[in-house]
């Protein structure tokens, strides 16, 4: 940055407005998080079998809450997982809510900026030449010039320092709401996963059961012909047939229709799901720990980006606030000018100017 011989004065500026930024307050009130009644245990629990809360300082041997878990040691099925980690990575809802967080991360940025001082540097050449006329002679004139400005708007009532931190907890709303579509997406992979399994458990069950009914019928026809039955007892056992033959297409149509259903989670289109264990063979815990719902609440990411919110919108209070009060602001320009390029930077060619500034708002129609 080019400055003249007193560009002190402009430093000492900058130097000032800092002390008076230190100093400033931030108008507005400062977000208090609402003090909420919440039970220690379960109705009709005793005290001894009651869930202790994670963030307890209790030092019993209770099992954390299953919201604790980690997804892939509840779901334990390699294929459920690995369908689980192709939905994450291309579900396009996830990829929407990541958006959003960069977006809000960008806006942060932009908002924090705020706080700082802009500088500019710039030049330019000019050169002109004008013919004689009349007892004027001709002339020609070159003239060049090199500057930087800087201007700060001093943050002296908290007003960009509240506007950050309202984008800051817009940014941690949009990360809770982030974690809150991957946990949905993560149980709807998981119970379509296992109404697929479950589907296709039953489709085995009716062939099986279609199977033994067309052995049942063909038993029947034969002691039909050797006279011990008659064929009432054949026309049942082909309805039993019928019956059971009919529940084979249909639960294929409802395994198709899962599939589908299954691959929009994956972001992929309808087709074949890889299958991992059988239903019956899938792994679980023999008691789900049930924690506190008290606790559970606190975690939910939908809760956290509810409160975050809250402190985003508490954070715009002292905005509004802030504009009622006067805005104080600082301009300066430093730089050298000269008729010579050779002479830019010799002799008397520094430049520069400093401006300060209160603007206090009177009336706005419709404030």
């Amino acid at each position: 940055m080019l400055v003249c011989k007193r560009s002190q004065f402009f430093t000492t500026a900058l130097a000032g407005g800092a002390l008076l930024s230190m100093a400033a307050c931030s108008v507005g009130p400062n977000y208090k998080r609402p003090a909420v009644a919440v039970p220690a245990s379960f109705r009709g629990v005793a005290p001894a079998e009651a869930p202790v809360s994670p963030d307890s300082n209790s030092s019993g041997s209770n099992v954390a809450a299953l919201g604790d878990e980690k997804w892939w040691d509840v779901f334990q099925d390699k294929e459920l997982q690995e369908l689980i980690r192709t939905a994450l990575k291309n579900n396009y809802d996830v990829r929407i809510a990541a958006t959003r967080v960069l977006q809000a991360q960008a806006q942060l940025g932009i908002t924090r900026a705020d706080q700082l001082p802009t500088l500019d540097a710039g030049g330019n050449i000019t050169s002109t030449r004008n013919p004689q006329i009349g007892p004027i002679p001709s002339y020609q004139l070159t003239q060049g010039q090199l500057s930087a400005s800087a201007a700060w708007n001093l943050d002296f009532w908290g007003r960009y320092r509240r506007a950050t931190e309202a984008a800051r907890a817009t940014l941690l709303a949009n990360q809770w709401a982030q974690k809150e579509v991957m946990a949905t997406l993560i149980a709807n992979v998981a119970s379509s996963y296992f109404q697929l399994r479950q589907l296709d458990l039953q489709l085995e069950i009716s062939k099986r059961t279609l199977g033994s009914r067309r052995d049942s019928l063909e038993l029947t026809k034969t002691l039909e012909e050797h006279g011990i039955n008659n064929l009432l007892d054949v026309r049942q056992s082909e309805q039993l047939v019928y019956t059971a033959a009919a529940e084979v297409p249909d639960l294929e149509r409802q395994i198709a229709q899962q599939e589908n259903a299954l691959s929009i989670l994956l972001g992929d289109n309808p087709g074949d799901v890889p299958r991992g264990l059988k239903l019956t063979e899938q792994p679980h815990s023999p008691e789900v720990p049930v924690g506190l719902p008290s606790a559970l609440l606190e975690r939910r990411p939908d809760i956290r980006q509810a409160e975050q919110n809250l402190i985003a919108a508490n954070a715009q209070i002292g905005v509004a606030r802030a504009a009622y009060f006067p805005q104080i602001s600082l301009t300066g320009t430093a730089g050298y000018e000269s008729s010579k390029l050779t002479n830019l930077f010799q002799g008397p060619a520094g430049l520069w100017t400093l401006t300060g500034a209160l603007t206090q708002p009177i009336f706005e129609g419709g404030g």
